[in-house]
Formats: C-alpha cells, sequence, structure tokens
C-alpha cells in the first residue's frame, strides 16, 4: 500500500507540476499599471483602431499598425515569468493514459500573478497556483478522486528596470491545501526558486527553475523532494501571434529512477487580443513526455486563457 500511494503521489505531481511555467504571467522592461494603458505607453484602445499614416504616406506605406505592434509587444510581456503586470491565467492540462486504466486526468491551474512595488529599483512578483484536479483511478483500489490539490506560491524578487538579462529570485512554498489524500502530499514544502530571461527582437528565451524540501505535515506521508525545471522559448509575430515551447522537467527525488522524471518534449502557439475592452492572451501546447513514472502518462494538452490587468 505504501508503493502504491508513492507512485500515486508521484505520478500526480508530476500532472500538477504543469502549472509553474511561463505560461503565466509576465513582465518587460516597461510597466502596465492599469488595465487601460498597455504597453510601452499604448492604450489598449489603440490595439483595436490603428492610427491614420503619415502625411504623405498611403497605410500600404506605413510599416505596421498599431495595433501589431502593441499586440506584439504584450505578448512579449506574458512570456516573462516576473513581470510587473497583474494576470489571472486559467491553465487547463489534460494528460493521457494515466494510471492502470490509461485514462485521462484533468488539471486546472488558478494561477493569479500580483506584483508589488516594493521601491523604484526592486519588484516582488508573487505568483498562487491553486490545481482543480479530476484524476482516474490510479492503482487498483483508489478510486477516482476530484477536487483541489496543493497550494503552490512563489514570491520573486526581480529589478525594475532590467538591462539585458533579467532575473528574479526567491522563495517558493508548497501549502497542503488538497481536499483528498490522493490529491496531495499532505505535507509542507520549501525552497528556493530562480528565473533569468532574455528578449531579443521577437525572440524571448530563458528558463525557471526551483526545489522543494519537506518541512512538516502529516508524519504517516512521505516526505517531499521535487524539482522543477522550465526552459521556454517564444517568437513573437505580427499582431500578437506567437510561438512557443515552454516544456515542463520534474524530478521526484525520493522515488526511483524509473518512476523520478517526467521530460516532455513539444510546444504550439498562442495570440494575444481582446474580448470586448478585456486584453486576453490565449495559447495551446501539446507535449510528448520522452521520460514519464510508469503510470503518470505519456502525453499531455495545455490550454490556457490569461486575463490581463
Amino acid at each position: 500500500m505504501t508503493r502504491a500511494r508513492e507512485m500515486l503521489t508521484s505520478a500526480l505531481m508530476a500532472a500538477a507540476a504543469l502549472t509553474a511555467g511561463c505560461a503565466a504571467p509576465g513582465v518587460s522592461k516597461t510597466t502596465v499599471n492599469s488595465a487601460t494603458s498597455g504597453p510601452a505607453g499604448v492604450s489598449f484602445s489603440d490595439m483595436s483602431e490603428p492610427r491614420p499614416a503619415p502625411a504623405g504616406t498611403s497605410s500600404a506605406d506605413a510599416p505596421g499598425s498599431d495595433l501589431d505592434e502593441a499586440a506584439s509587444d504584450l505578448a512579449k510581456k506574458t512570456q516573462n515569468p516576473v513581470a510587473d503586470l497583474i494576470s489571472v491565467p486559467f491553465q487547463n492540462n489534460f494528460l493521457f493514459n494515466v494510471g492502470h486504466k490509461r485514462k485521462t486526468a484533468y488539471v486546472l491551474n488558478i494561477q493569479p500573478v500580483i506584483p508589488i512595488h516594493l521601491n523604484e529599483d526592486w519588484n516582488l512578483i508573487t505568483r498562487t497556483i491553486l490545481p482543480v484536479i479530476d484524476q482516474p483511478e490510479i492503482v487498483p483500489g483508489f478510486g477516482d478522486e476530484s477536487g483541489l490539490g496543493d497550494l503552490d506560491f512563489t514570491a520573486f524578487l526581480s529589478p525594475a528596470n532590467p538591462e539585458g538579462w533579467i532575473f528574479g529570485v526567491g522563495p517558493t512554498i508548497s501549502l497542503p491545501t488538497a481536499t483528498e489524500d490522493d490529491l496531495g502530499s499532505e505535507r509542507w514544502g520549501l525552497g528556493p526558486s530562480a528565473v533569468a530571461l532574455n528578449i531579443d527582437g521577437p525572440w524571448v528565451y530563458g528558463a525557471l527553475i526551483k526545489n522543494q524540501w519537506d518541512v512538516g505535515g502529516d508524519g504517516g506521508r512521505k516526505k517531499i523532494n521535487r524539482g522543477l525545471l522550465q526552459p521556454f522559448v517564444n517568437f513573437n509575430m505580427a499582431g500578437g501571434w506567437y510561438l512557443v515551447s515552454a516544456p515542463i522537467i520534474t524530478a521526484n527525488w525520493r522515488v526511483g529512477q524509473a518512476d523520478r522524471w517526467t521530460v516532455p518534449m513539444g510546444g504550439g502557439f498562442g495570440r494575444v487580443f481582446r474580448i470586448g475592452e478585456q486584453p486576453v492572451n490565449a495559447q495551446i501546447q501539446a507535449f510528448y513526455n520522452v521520460r514519464h513514472p510508469d503510470l503518470g502518462g505519456n502525453w499531455s494538452l495545455r490550454i490556457q486563457i490569461q486575463f490581463l490587468f
């Protein structure tokens, strides 16, 4: 029973770890202060109606519409995990061939991101991830489970006006908020997290890394020691469209090599647009796990809607 629970927790953590990444918020080297102000001083209303071309030129002669420029700039901001940009992503993760019956698991990650301006030089970017899980039977005798998983909180200290590479460092903590025993670890986790990235023309690339160690909880459950690495690369195009690859590599250091790693490969595309007056970032990515726990599933699909403020 202990081994079965260990395998269950390993599979679950690999699933819920489709949380941290860059598909969540972003800052760039400029600041968005309200829902009515856009990137680099362009208002979101400018995204719907391009300005007239300068006198003596036609629209065809103009180097590009304000719509394209504003949407592309905002897309770059959403790709920065330490952005000075309030956002609320809803990340839908479908994990295929999970458990001994090879069924589909579903994890909805609700991921509000709130920046705090400490002073002129530093921001604190807080990211909270609350997973809502619908999980099929992983091993015989456990049954299907649905409910909340463990809450994950990270705070990145990041320069307010970075030059060149952008970085953030801070603590990450896991809270045992799962509503069912088999949807979480029932343990507290604490550790460091760091992110570094560069914005180079249409490219945004970098990596996020963190690790959590056990700091207490239910004495009858296994202690936790888990790591996460997320490299990411985005290529931005006109009109807010972009290509993205942001696989999340996870390791459960307390289990054997066979069930330790989840290593996905893949990517997808997305676009920043508006629904009425509300700016939204939507994306879809698909991944094949070249390595995964035996019961953890081999394919995943990530569909995210992110509201920007």
